[in-house]
């Protein structure tokens, strides 16, 4: 069975800093694009960041020079270092893994899902 489970979600203060991870299981993540998502209250859910196989990485345009998308296929897990949070940034985020061809921005393209962490940032 494959569960991918979200961690380190939290409220925090406009500047600060979180740590999201994702532990996968069932699955081998060194072959997969690595990515996270996030759908805030009221809107449709929105590709934030990924990591392909090779270990490049691909940020929106809302997080890049923010966040930092990393791998450890040892460890089969994802983390995405989120610095200088800003209440837009506030929804729940999402891990996926993709096994196919593409670019990997779209949410369908992507295989698995976690059920996602809550992450509030107040002004």
């Amino acid at each position: 069975q494959v569960q991918l489970v979200e961690s380190g979600g939290g409220l925090v203060q406009a500047g600060d800093s979180l740590r999201l991870s994702c532990a996968a299981s069932g699955v081998t993540i060194s072959r997969a694009t690595m990515g996270w998502f996030r759908q805030a209250p009221g809107k449709e859910r929105e590709f934030v960041a990924n990591t392909w196989s090779s270990g490049s990485a691909y940020y929106a345009d809302s997080v890049k020079g923010r966040f930092s998308i990393s791998r450890d296929n040892d460890k089969n897990t994802v983390t995405l270092r989120m610095n200088s949070l800003k209440p837009e940034d506030t929804a729940v985020y999402y891990c996926a893994a993709m096994y196919r061809r593409g670019v990997g921005v779209g949410e369908n393209e992507y295989d698995y899902w976690g059920q996602g962490t809550q992450v509030t940032v107040s002004s």
